[in-house]
């Protein structure tokens, strides 16, 4: 079904680096949820009313909101989806995030207004005629929400989107809470006892998990969230095999919303390389970076000495020295400069960013240690955080 829909109604739907495509994708996503939850909310505030049931009518309010989330999503797609102006060079797709956290906003009130309404009922029960009409409309829904959350899942995956996984998480969350009121209602008829309140505060439950998750999800990417892993360590090999790079260090990649990334980073080159080739390199790098990727890239250039066996040697022995102090500390930028008095070992030092020492006291450990190579020498260091994870 999903096939199918994206065969009818969005454009060059492989194309999902596209931003336009992905304007199309949220569009499918928005209009698809507005129409089924409207649906779905019809049927239970009718099926709660005839009943006086608590969970069904809050239920059909979920729905509601549930498809006031779709229109949500359906504005943040859009915006999204404009093209960079001189205010925002970077693009707008940062919009698509903060409709993710509306969302969850929207999910989070709702089950707070659902658990005051539950307990409520716990307090003061009220007779609940439920009917086997009613639970054909709670199954039905059940089953509606269930091909949602895979529908927006797969349509998240797709295109990678924080907006349309908390639809998903949203949905799944209905499946349990619908399925909760049903198996409740069921049961209350059954026993007569009164349980609808219960029901009802179980749901709200599930919603607010839901609508954690959710926030989580699209406040990370806002904070600024370290890249992941796995593409560090792609980037990192796809720029050391080029051989005229024998290093990398300062990668920074910064998130402008899905499709919309830009990094920089710092590539080592021997400094007796020939500058212009050298510099066609890094060109070249870039390009195959942008095209890999789908990521604007910016290269640093730094020279470094690598056929000086004094340098060579001093930055093995620094380098020990410094993971003496903790394994994860990796030091760059080498350089020794001689005076008449003393040698400067000049060099920047990585730490991560929760690491036991403050910089100044790491710096001074480092120089501590660096005078046990002998008095001639001082480190003069520049302590780093690394921007991405591992």
């Amino acid at each position: 079904m999903t096939q199918l829909l994206l065969r009818l109604f969005v454009r060059d739907y492989q194309q999902t680096k596209d931003p336009e495509v992905r304007t199309r994708y949220g569009l499918l996503s928005g209009v698809v949820g507005i129409v089924l939850n409207l649906l779905l909310s019809g049927g239970k505030f009718l099926a709660g009313t005839l009943s006086g049931s608590i969970s069904i009518t809050a239920d059909a309010f979920n729905n509601l909101t549930d498809a006031g989330s779709s229109v949500v999503t359906l504005v943040g797609f859009h915006m999204a989806g404009q093209k960079a102006d001189d205010d925002h060079p970077f693009g707008h797709g940062r919009v698509e995030y903060l409709a993710g956290l509306l969302v969850a906003g929207i999910i989070l009130l709702v089950g707070f207004e659902l658990a005051k309404s539950s307990v409520d009922q716990i307090l003061h029960p009220e007779e609940v005629r439920f009917s086997w009409v009613s639970a054909g409309v709670l199954a039905a829904s059940i089953a509606v929400k269930l091909w949602m959350s895979l529908f927006n899942r797969g349509l998240s995956r797709r295109i990678d989107s924080a907006a349309m996984a908390a639809t998903a998480a949203d949905s799944l969350s209905d499946v349990a809470a619908t399925s909760a009121v049903l198996l409740g209602g069921i049961v209350g008829a059954l026993t007569h006892l009164p349980i609808d309140g219960w029901a009802g505060l179980l749901v709200s439950v599930f919603i607010l998990r839901a609508g954690l998750g959710a926030a989580k999800d699209t406040i990370d990417p806002l904070l600024g969230k370290s890249a992941d892993p796995e593409l560090v360590r792609d980037i990192e090999k796809t720029v050391l095999s080029h051989q005229e790079v024998v290093g990398i260090h300062d990668l920074v990649i910064h998130d402008y919303g899905p499709g919309r990334s830009m990094m920089s980073l710092h590539a080592e080159v021997p400094m007796n390389a020939d500058i212009m080739e050298a510099h066609d390199a890094i060109d070249h790098i870039e390009r195959e970076l942008k095209d890999k990727y789908h990521i604007l890239t910016s290269i640093h250039m730094d020279p470094i000495a690598t056929d000086d066996s004094r340098v060579t040697e001093m930055r093995t022995r620094v380098a020990d020295l410094v993971k003496e102090i903790d394994e994860t500390l990796t030091i760059h930028d080498f350089r020794m400069t001689d005076g008449p008095d003393h040698t400067n070992l000049i060099f920047d030092v990585v730490a991560p960013h929760r690491f036991s020492l403050s910089d100044e006291a790491l710096v001074e450990e480092i120089q501590r240690r660096v005078r046990t190579l002998g008095e001639r020498y001082f480190a003069v260091v520049q302590v780093d955080h690394s921007f991405v994870e591992g």
